[in-house]
């Protein structure tokens, strides 16, 4: 089965157009965007002037940035509907910012969908302030003489303390924004914008701005947050959810978090988004204890009793039905005659099938744990490739003290490392996807590459957790890193979501100064360390090469329906 035979249902293609990445956001001809849900942005080009097969283009904004598309929008829709700004924002909230879809509805029914939105666009009746002799608030039942009232577009007037406390209710400890309705029942008139400003408080204004900010994204298919905590910028991304089966939407924010924009998740090339869900379902539920169960237990014929075998004799007794039967063949036991402890029923088609079951549940069991173990393994390896980041920036130090090397001549180390832990998390998701392969000859070409890419990340990761001859990282560190001088840290994520310690250059207090005092570095020193400088850099950049071969050859299969798969695509079940 193709990894195509399967409906788009991944993600809603409703408002999805597909999307050309020559040309970016669509855009009439006269200058004017054509405005849809995210679009009003600028065009999105990639990092490098040749896009590889598994790179997509995005872009990343700020927020500010967001704020202003989104009041471009509003004004642009309020101008076509000739409303306020607030009514605008309201509707195309409403449409999730689709404002292709919001216009030609609206266009045929006004009336309809400014109610269907809690939008009333009569002038004359608008949100009004006012203190209203003889009022009586129908909440608090306060009836000051110089209480102020408000009241919305549908005229139910209440107090404007009681409305304060009810905004403040909704955004503060419900999280809502976007659908504020009128305090009385069953009205469904919207709170807007403007309304919200006159009556909470600052904070709880920032609040709602904020809340209402998320939405904007959460509406777009081509927007999304950046995941990694506390990180305020958008992602905008045009993939549409077929090609989700052909690409690993990669995306990399300012921060450092590296995430596919498909699912959300860390990066996972060349493992597409349907099959990391399908793997990593199956590695958290317990249908591998159950294969276990089937690999090395059997049921008893008559009562269906689980039994492990404990010894090795071959004649069965069931402890709760004490049925008799032969642990090979399955069979009563009366039917072996006197071939006591040793069966010779083979032939039977019951014996037959049972064995084949039996079999087929250990070869699923033994096929699964092979590829998990590899995939486990490199996850593992990765987070020992984070800790060798931070005994390379100590030894970065001690290369640049001992050397005439730089500060930025000796950053190849870190540049290896952070290409050691990127290829490891490739490698930790090519052992998924093969998971899901058929046998033919293009999963071989798959493993050979696979092969190599292992094989090279090894090669770097022996040559960087080798002693540097002359070089005494032991005394750097016990110079440089102490309690009282600690050398200044930034975060860079691992492609996995998990941030690592990298040393910025070192201040001139944190490490010694090259002074006379100095011994100035041997020639053989100086030598041996340039030629290890060259050999990182060589493995370096054949780890990089292997890498992209790998990701580029599997996306292209991906895309020319190369590689056949043994699991249905929509339900997650492996095919015999």
């Amino acid at each position: 089965m193709s990894a195509m035979d399967y409906d788009d249902d991944y993600m809603d293609d409703d408002d999805v157009d597909e999307y050309d990445s020559d040309t970016g956001m669509d855009v009439d001809d006269d200058g004017e965007d054509d405005y849809g849900a995210g679009d009003g942005f600028a065009p999105v080009v990639a990092d490098r002037d040749v896009k590889k097969p598994y790179e997509v283009d995005f872009k990343v904004h700020s927020t500010d940035e967001i704020v202003a598309f989104q009041t471009k929008e509003v004004a642009h829709v309020a101008g076509i509907l000739g409303c306020l700004p607030e009514h605008a924002a309201t509707l195309l909230r409403t449409f999730k910012w689709n404002k292709e879809r919001l216009i030609e509805r609206y266009m045929e029914d006004p009336e309809g969908e400014s109610e269907k939105a809690g939008v009333v666009m009569d002038a004359q009746k608008q949100a009004k302030f006012a203190i209203v002799k003889g009022f009586e608030c129908p909440i608090c039942c306060n009836d000051d003489a110089d209480m102020e009232t408000l009241a919305l577009h549908c005229e139910h007037r209440f107090c404007r303390d009681c409305y304060a406390h009810y905004l403040n209710e909704k955004v503060a400890e419900q999280g809502e924004s976007r659908r504020i309705q009128c305090m009385s029942a069953g009205c469904k008139v919207v709170v807007d914008e403007i309304t919200v400003e006159k009556v909470v408080a600052p904070e709880i204004l920032a609040k709602y701005r904020s809340l209402l900010l998320r939405t904007y994204v959460d509406d777009s298919v081509h927007l999304k947050w950046c995941p990694a905590p506390d990180c305020v910028y958008a992602i905008e991304c045009h993939i549409a959810s077929n090609q989700l089966l052909e690409v690993v939407p990669t995306v990399r924010c300012k921060c450092g978090h590296q995430f596919c924009f498909g699912c959300g998740l860390p990066d996972h090339q060349p493992c597409i988004c349907v099959l990391v869900r399908f793997w990593l379902k199956k590695c958290a539920d317990d249908s591998e204890t159950a294969n276990w169960i089937s690999a090395n237990t059997k049921e008893c014929m008559k009562c269906m009793s689980t039994i492990e075998k404990n010894g090795g004799c071959n004649h069965m007794t069931c402890k709760k039905c004490k049925h008799e039967f032969c642990w090979v063949c399955l069979g009563p036991w009366s039917d072996h005659g006197t071939a006591w402890y040793n069966c010779n029923r083979f032939d039977e088609k019951a014996s037959i099938d049972a064995r084949d079951t039996q079999a087929k549940s250990r070869q699923a069991l033994e096929r699964y744990l092979h590829y998990y173990n590899r995939y486990a393994n490199h996850e593992q390896s990765a987070k020992l490739s984070s800790e060798l980041l931070e005994k390379t920036a100590i030894k970065m130090e001690a290369l640049q003290s001992t050397s005439t090397l730089s500060w930025i001549e000796v950053q190849f180390l870190r540049k290896a490392c952070d290409v050691l832990l990127e290829s490891r998390m490739t490698l930790k998701w090519t052992y998924s996807f093969a998971y899901f392969l058929s046998r033919d000859n293009m999963t071989a070409l798959f493993e050979d590459n696979q092969r190599d890419l292992e094989m090279a990340v090894e090669n770097l990761n022996e040559l960087l957790e080798r002693p540097i001859p002359g070089v005494d990282v032991a005394s750097t560190a016990a110079t440089t890193i102490t309690p009282q001088q600690q050398p200044s840290h930034h975060h860079v994520n691992n492609g996995a979501g998990t941030p690592t310690s990298m040393s910025k250059e070192p201040s001139a207090t944190s490490l010694p100064p090259l002074t006379p005092s100095h011994s100035t570095p041997s020639v053989l020193v100086e030598d041996s360390i340039r030629d290890l400088r060259q050999q990182v850099l060589d493995k370096m950049g054949y780890v990089k090469t292997r890498r992209e071969v790998l990701l580029s050859d599997t996306t292209q299969g991906l895309r020319e329906h190369r590689w056949g798969m043994n699991v249905d695509m929509k339900t997650g079940i492996l095919f015999d």
